[in-house]
């Protein structure tokens, strides 16, 4: 079954291109055919296309709205310039799998899109406003310019945190504002989180109830969760992706009475406050600089920067605490696992979170750790170690499309 993934963002589609089946992920010999993005929507978009084993075409070209984008990314895949062998034309792509920000309490799990759940994810918008309005979109897209014989699955960010207890969920406010407005911790990332630990016990040969594990997804955005017996008990993000961890330029955990003080004394609406927080903080405020990990180790290393060195020692510090804190509340776990592209590429992070750990058991091995970069999973701690710490790179796109395809199996054999 050939699979287009689907990730659309407010001005921005990614997609990827996808050859899988049953047989295929067990497996885990999944094709990816192709990938992409266009950017910039609703003017001269910036646009990225690769045909797997091929060099990247970039190019730029207006492109309208959502349903352009799409339209865009349909015709290129069944071109000859891109010359994919299982794509000739848009009858061989067989479903689309779509990422969705929010599912709030209602979705649980990936689900084939009817309309009774296009209105939940529309119901949720309150909830992700910047997000599920162009989840729809490219949902709508797709029905518009594939039909709608061609059947769409939606793969939930927060539905993988559903199984978090009330006690981890629940903000300590009126519990009736709980009850009215449904304000409580969703988490994200869930894809990401549920791929790695996955990968996890794949690569321990282990059931999913052996799997105690902390989860560190390290990217522009960030967010750390406790994984007991295979299920997500505890997250970093919360009712938005702006609580947790320090990230590229959100802050994370703040004391909300700052949201009133910062609008009084700088004259700005909560609105406007709510904004710096997510665009202007975390990294890229710190630092004065820039929200990239990578430009600020080198700052550090070459220019010695106080404010770049004081972004990362905040950023990693950040991470640890919050390892110390899943431990206690988990009792325990048998290793912390690091992914997305900080997590996955900078050992140099990697052994600042992990340095003044080793009294409970997490001892990195230098070699294996610079050792495990650009797309290299394994193990990164000291055979023996008692916690151990081990890299492994995501894959949202491929996971979306194995729900995709066992929610598809699953509606025909009803």
């Amino acid at each position: 079954m050939n699979v287009l993934v689907l990730n659309c963002g407010s001005s921005s589609v990614k997609f990827q291109l996808i050859a899988t089946d049953l047989d295929l992920i067990a497996k885990n010999a999944d094709r990816k055919l192709a990938r992409g993005m266009i950017e910039r929507i609703g003017g001269e978009a910036i646009i990225t296309f690769r045909a797997e084993g091929r060099p990247p075409q970039r190019f730029a070209s207006a492109v309208r709205d959502h349903r352009a984008a799409v339209d865009q990314i349909l015709r290129w895949s069944c071109s000859t310039e891109a010359n994919i062998d299982a794509i000739r034309s848009v009858a061989d792509i067989h479903a689309v799998g779509h990422r969705v920000v929010h599912g709030g309490e209602r979705f649980t799990r990936s689900l084939l899109i009817t309309d009774e759940v296009l209105r939940g994810i529309e119901d949720c918008i309150d909830l992700a406003p910047l997000h599920n309005p162009a989840n729809i979109r490219g949902i709508m897209a797709a029905r518009e310019i594939l039909g709608p014989g061609v059947p769409q699955v939606a793969v939930f960010d927060t539905a993988f945190h559903q199984t978090l207890p009330e006690h981890a969920y629940l903000y300590a406010i009126p519990y009736q504002l709980y009850r009215r407005h449904r304000i409580r911790r969703y988490g994200f990332h869930g894809t990401s989180h549920r791929y790695v630990a996955y990968r996890y016990r794949t690569l321990r040969g282990i059931a999913r109830e052996q799997t105690d594990i902390i989860t560190l997804h390290l990217g522009n955005g960030c967010s750390a969760t406790a994984i007991k017996r295979g299920q997500s008990v505890d997250t970093s993000m919360g009712l938005t992706p702006l609580e947790g961890l320090v990230m590229g330029t959100r802050s994370g955990d703040i004391d909300p009475a700052i949201v009133d003080f910062l609008a009084a004394k700088e004259g700005l609406t909560t609105q406007e406050v709510e904004m710096l927080l997510n665009k202007q903080s975390g990294l890229l405020g710190i630092s004065g600089l820039t929200n990239d990990m990578r430009e600020l180790l080198d700052e550090a290393r070459e220019h010695d920067d106080r404010r770049a060195r004081l972004a990362i020692e905040i950023f990693c510090y950040r991470a640890r605490k919050y390892i110390g804190a899943y431990l206690a509340a988990m009792g325990g776990a048998d290793a912390v696992v690091f992914t997305g592209g900080i997590g996955e590429n900078s050992p140099d992070v990697r052994a600042r979170i992990c340095a003044g750990l080793e009294w409970m058991g997490l001892e990195l091995d230098q070699e294996q750790n610079l050792a495990h970069t650009n797309g290299r999973e394994g193990l990164i701690s000291r055979d023996g170690a008692r916690l151990a710490a081990y890299v492994i790179p995501t894959d949202e796109e491929l996971l979306i499309a194995r729900d995709t395809v066992r929610c598809v199996l699953a509606a025909e054999e009803h």
